[in-house]
């Protein structure tokens, strides 16, 4: 049975703040990818968070309120909370209390498939999970199910520091082992002669639906946040020399928890070294130029900033022309394509090769 969730949509007033409005449509659809329906919302305006609940008496009382007449059994803050926030919301108003970072987690581990994403997802959860452990040896009860349960990794209730910390170093280990495979792998390609393009951009912006299209790859596609974690590599051969590599990666979002960018730095490492880097942009979205500002931000911690790109709009077939010249006095030099329909895609193929033709001499 789906969870019932209560949202709670933090306003800080900080210059630069998020509009609510805009923040209650992310978590939704962020809640649904966690397979979880939405009751109800609540939007609080806080300036000076508490230390002890992050929102105020009254706000705790109005959602008590609002938890016994929708019967939701979930809290998601739209912020994280620290551990005694989440614990102290949690005994007041008996229900689970899950922050931003908790949702995105719970998503990831839904969604890693590989043996490599699930290594991942675990060590971010685990980092995650430390600092929220009270004493030793404590009965993780909440390792059930529903969103903000999904355990990190040894199956086990009973889950301590010591263990923890052990666990973190064995998956550290592995995951050098899949940067050290990752590498080698990187060097066979350069060796080929072949050309390496990485896919970047805010989660369902359509980057695997292009790898699809340009590629006849089977990447798998759904109209949710965080569809894809792992990475997909394949080829373009269209008879010209050289032959071009490209990858899927992860869908980025504003704020990205940082442990994941450094969970997820071994396969990231691929838009570190690709000789061009595609900047997806769902076009059809109203926030197209605030998801490019994240995705070149999340580059910029990468360390990706100074890297070669192009910016490919997607989703042209759900815009008028209007819209369309819009976009193009917003995104010069860019591309619009139609990766479901594929359309401007052979534009996009000539903009890439004549992109990587330094590169190649």
């Amino acid at each position: 049975m789906a969870d019932k969730v209560i949202l709670v949509i933090i306003k800080t007033g900080a210059r630069g703040s998020r509009d609510p409005l805009d923040m209650l449509e992310e978590m939704t659809e962020l809640t649904l990818s966690a397979q979880g329906l939405v009751a109800a919302s609540f939007t609080a305006n806080i300036s000076h968070p508490s230390p002890s609940h992050y929102i105020r008496g009254g706000k705790v009382e109005e959602i008590r309120e609002g938890i016994m007449s929708t019967g939701a059994n979930v809290i998601i803050f739209s912020v994280d909370l620290t551990p005694g926030q989440a614990r102290n919301l949690e005994a007041d108003l008996g229900a689970r209390v899950v922050d931003r970072t908790g949702l995105i987690l719970d998503i990831f581990a839904r969604r890693a498939v590989s043996s490599d994403g699930k290594l991942q997802v675990e060590l971010a959860q685990m980092h995650y999970l430390l600092p929220r452990l009270v004493g030793q040896g404590v009965i993780m009860s909440r390792l059930g199910g529903g969103i903000g349960t999904r355990g990190p990794g040894e199956q086990k209730l009973e889950v301590d520091r010591r263990k923890i910390r052990r666990r973190i170093d064995y998956v550290q280990g592995q995951l050098e082992k899949l940067r050290t495979h990752r590498a080698q792998m990187r060097s066979g390609r350069r060796q080929k002669g072949l050309r390496q393009v990485a896919i970047v951009g805010y989660t369902n912006a359509g980057k695997s639906t292009l790898l699809n299209t340009l590629t006849s790859a089977d990447a798998y596609v759904e109209n949710r946040l965080f569809a894809t974690l792992d990475p997909k590599t394949r080829i373009y051969q269209d008879g010209i020399v050289p032959s071009i590599l490209f990858t899927d990666t992860v869908g980025f979002i504003r704020d990205l928890p940082h442990g994941l960018v450094k969970a997820f730095l071994a396969t990231l490492e691929e838009v570190l070294e690709a000789d061009l880097i595609l900047i997806v942009i769902d076009a059809a979205s109203d926030h197209a130029l605030e998801h490019r500002r994240v995705v070149e931000g999340v580059l910029k911690e990468l360390g990706a900033e100074s890297k070669k790109k192009l910016v490919v709009l997607n989703k042209m077939d759900l815009l008028g022309e209007a819209d369309r010249a819009r976009l193009r006095d917003a995104f010069p030099e860019s591309f619009l394509v139609s990766a479901a329909q594929n359309q401007g895609t052979p534009d996009l193929i000539s903009g890439i090769r004549q992109a990587l033709v330094p590169v190649s001499q």
